[in-house]
């Protein structure tokens, strides 16, 4: 179940952000081109998208062996090698995304807490979203986003990338795959060109 639910928050995220960015930039360029206005928080909004679009895209890479990797050592070897490389591999890359992971953490956190009064420059604060003043910001309402919303995109993708490499790593201990990326060998079996006649 849990799994089940971590994909679609993670596919569906993915596709709402690449299609929001998209109409908000269309209409932008119309706004600008034909109306000689602007949306004064489109850009802003377009450049907190892509940042949540590529970092989630990172699990999702991971997710689907995406990432791009060089295994011409490990095709030499024999399964249990390959295998154990593996094991080595996807350590490494869960030691790494721990390790930002706390990182990302620690520079989020602050702006939930001692600077949960900063806001975003341009973004309105939908009112929907003003329960947050009263938690953290002693009751004043917020004119702009506060920035600790758009900054939550750190610390979730990497908990997301830390949650992919455990699965792949739980997979490589089943042996149900022997490597973190997709097989990028080159089939060299014969090639049969058909005669037109």
């Amino acid at each position: 179940m849990l799994k089940y639910t971590v994909n679609r928050i993670e596919e569906d995220l993915i596709a709402l952000m690449l299609g929001a960015m998209t109409l908000i930039t269309f209409v932008n360029v119309v706004a600008r081109y034909v109306f000689n206005s602007n949306i004064l928080w489109g850009l802003e909004v377009t450049v907190f998208l892509f940042a949540w679009l590529v970092l989630l895209g990172v699990s999702y890479g991971v997710k689907h062996s995406l990432h791009l990797g060089v295994d011409i050592v490990t095709s030499m070897v024999s399964p249990r090698v390959r295998k154990i490389f593996a094991l080595i591999a996807v350590t490494a890359c869960l030691v790494f995304s721990l390790l930002l992971l706390k990182g990302c953490w620690d520079y989020w956190y602050p702006f939930v807490t001692k600077r949960a009064f900063l806001e975003t420059d341009d973004v309105p604060m939908p009112d929907v979203l003003q329960f947050f003043s009263t938690w953290l910001n002693e009751g004043e309402r917020y004119e702009k986003m506060p920035r600790f919303i758009p900054y939550f995109v750190l610390p979730l993708s990497l908990a997301l990338v830390t949650y992919r490499y455990i699965q792949v790593a739980v997979k490589i201990v089943k042996g149900e795959t022997t490597s973190l990326i997709a097989s990028h060998g080159v089939d060299n079996s014969p090639v049969i060109e058909s005669k037109e006649g």
